[in-house]
């Protein structure tokens, strides 16, 4: 029997961007081995930049990584972090 491919996703939004930004892209480093793809981004350019970002995370690897990664991201003031797991049912 086929395998059903599941794919992995974090969402990752960042309040007082220029604050937070360094920690939480020094934490990202650390995991970077799960992280398959990394999204950025924030309204507004220039003179004009948004202090809140969003990054999105396509992530491999165990589950119980994804889940201490979300949990660390948490931890950090001005950050909220929620994952999911996205597959089709069997059919």
């Amino acid at each position: 029997m086929e395998q059903v491919p599941i794919k992995t996703v974090m969402a990752i939004m960042i309040d007082h961007r220029k604050e937070a930004a360094t920690r939480v892209q020094q934490l990202l480093t650390g995991w970077g081995c799960l992280i398959k793809t990394r999204l950025g981004l924030h309204d507004g350019v220039l003179d004009n930049c948004s202090d809140v970002g969003l990054i999105i995370l396509e992530l491999v690897g165990e589950e119980e990584k994804h889940k201490e990664l979300c949990r660390k991201l948490n931890l950090l003031n001005g950050v909220k972090a929620k994952y999911i797991n996205l597959s089709f049912d069997e059919q």
